[in-house]
């Protein structure tokens, strides 16, 4: 069996769904292929470029993509997973195909208020809940098959 194909899909594909990606790419290697991409792309978070920057990965080249562009070239995913909170992940469009949806709600660290080292802070518990949540989320996978 090929790799399980996966779509992280938050608002601007700029700090969620660019984490997550990384995380199941690097963990999931071999076994997992996955892409990000947003609703309304914008602009990487500079927290987020600075906080993947610890775990040994540099993302500051990385570029928000659309999830429309997706749905325009027929790409198909086994999972579309939305990373965003339950109100954007209603927004999401459907996946043609066999996709099963999933949604895995983590704040948004371009919502977080106070100065940078408490910015950063919580962006960096952000990450590491996207990266415990994958690495769970992989051994549950495997168990299925």
């Amino acid at each position: 069996m090929g790799k399980k194909k996966v779509l992280f899909v938050c608002i601007h594909n700029s700090a969620r769904s660019q984490m997550a990606e990384v995380f199941l790419n690097t963990l999931g290697a071999g076994r997992f292929e996955a892409e990000s991409a947003g609703l309304e792309p914008g602009a990487l978070n500079p927290l987020v470029v600075e906080v993947m920057k610890e775990t040994g990965t540099d993302i500051s080249r990385n570029v928000a993509k659309s999830v429309f562009d997706f749905l325009r070239q027929g790409k198909l995913f086994h999972y579309v997973i939305t990373v965003c909170d339950e109100t954007s992940g209603q927004k999401c469009p459907v996946f043609p195909g066999f996709a099963k949806r999933l949604h895995w709600s983590f704040p948004d660290p371009s919502a977080l208020k106070g100065t940078h080292e408490e910015k950063l802070r919580e962006t960096r518990k952000i990450r590491d809940a996207i990266r415990a949540k994958i690495e769970t989320w992989i051994k549950e996978t495997e168990e299925v098959k």
